[in-house]
């Protein structure tokens, strides 16, 4: 076996990107505009080799199992994220490739080799995001109820223990936890990454943190109120315990020549063609309290969520999206997550317009 390259998450630049949410209709966006991300596979494909020869770091794809309604029913259509990162690391060379496993529904033994034939694949690009809990409704399909919010994390920590431990290789181990009770497990051929493929998780909660700070080389995370982000990346890099983990933000863009081309489509596409009651099946937890506060606080929020399920957005010309990505390298994040209404059309413009402006602001080297 050939000895792996550094994975392209451990590359030289500052503030590194991914591409989120391209296995799913919409991509982040609740909107019924006409050339909406329809996530058919020849258009991924496409959209892979594009990030791929412009040097963008990884693909990160969300774990959806059925629609949230509304005109589009968005995310009614996705790929398995397995074999999804399975295809995308054949038809790639450079670019790392995300699955993001719902720790309940996939059981580690599977995980573990479904993830260990994904990085020979890929010579070493694979990455494993860690969801220990999701939409209940989602799990009902599975006949699995979940447990309190704790109890998740708890059972994402034996998972990763299991998963840990057969990558270790070895003789045939048993284990026996709260959660699993397995016998003679072995699971050759071990990753291509050693001792694991790359990892990370999304958490906002203390434990989610934790349970990051245990398991991940990366967390990813929203940036919800920008004058407090710098303190909470801060928080959570002194909770690693002085383990090396890079904190990712997650943002929707628009990106056109002039601030105010950007700002009339993110009105158009986030306001006036959202598709609301996908909206408002998303929000609904926090209808209540949006419908207390000023108008103008909720209208935003909906923005946001039509515009990019919540994400933090980054809308307008090359220069504004490059001065705020310095921003937030400057409040400690190590990179972000972009989408866009539609990837192929959108993407191109953004790497041959920001990607050089990121690189003469220091964001980004020249050869990584």
């Amino acid at each position: 076996m050939k000895t792996a390259l550094p994975h392209p998450l451990r590359n030289a630049n500052p503030f590194k990107l991914g591409l989120f949410s391209v296995n799913a209709d919409g991509g982040l966006a609740f909107t019924t505009v006409e050339n909406r991300w329809s996530a058919e596979w020849d258009d991924i494909a496409a959209m892979a080799q594009l990030g791929d020869a412009a040097g963008i770091e990884f693909i990160l794809p969300i774990a959806r199992w059925k629609g949230y309604g509304g005109e589009t029913n968005a995310r009614g259509t996705s790929f398995e994220t397995l074999t999804h990162a399975a295809g995308l690391a054949a038809i790639t060379r450079k670019i790392a490739i995300f699955s993001t496993v719902h720790v309940p529904l996939v059981h580690p033994v599977f995980a573990a080799k479904a993830l260990a034939t994904i990085d020979h694949i890929s010579h070493g690009r694979a990455g494993l995001n860690i969801v220990c809990g999701w939409n209940q409704s989602e799990f009902d399909m599975f006949g699995h109820q979940q447990g309190e919010h704790g109890s998740r994390y708890d059972q994402g920590l034996e998972w990763y223990e299991i998963l840990v431990r057969i990558f270790e290789g070895g003789a045939p181990f048993d284990y026996r936890g709260k959660f699993y009770d397995l016998k003679g497990v072995v699971g050759d051929p071990g990753p291509y990454q050693r001792p694991r493929p790359f990892t990370m998780s999304a958490a906002s909660s203390q434990t989610g943190r934790a349970f990051a700070a245990q398991t991940s080389d990366m967390l990813f995370t929203t940036i919800r109120e920008p004058d407090k982000a710098t303190a909470q990346v801060a928080t959570f890099k002194a909770e690693t315990q002085g383990r090396d983990v890079g904190v990712f933000a997650t943002c929707h863009v628009v990106c056109r020549e002039t601030n105010a081309e950007a700002e009339e489509y993110y009105r158009y596409y986030a306001e006036e063609r959202a598709d609301n009651a996908a909206v408002d099946f998303h929000m609904k937890v926090k209808q209540a309290h949006y419908d207390t506060v000023d108008p103008a606080i909720h209208r935003v929020a909906r923005r946001r969520f039509a515009g990019g399920t919540g994400t933090h957005p980054l809308i307008g010309s090359p220069e504004r999206i490059v001065e705020e990505m310095q921003t937030m390298h400057r409040m400690g994040f190590s990179g972000t997550t972009i989408s866009f209404v539609n990837f192929n059309d959108e993407l191109p413009f953004f790497t041959d317009r920001v990607l050089p402006l990121m690189q003469q602001a220091g964001l980004r080297v020249a050869n990584p």
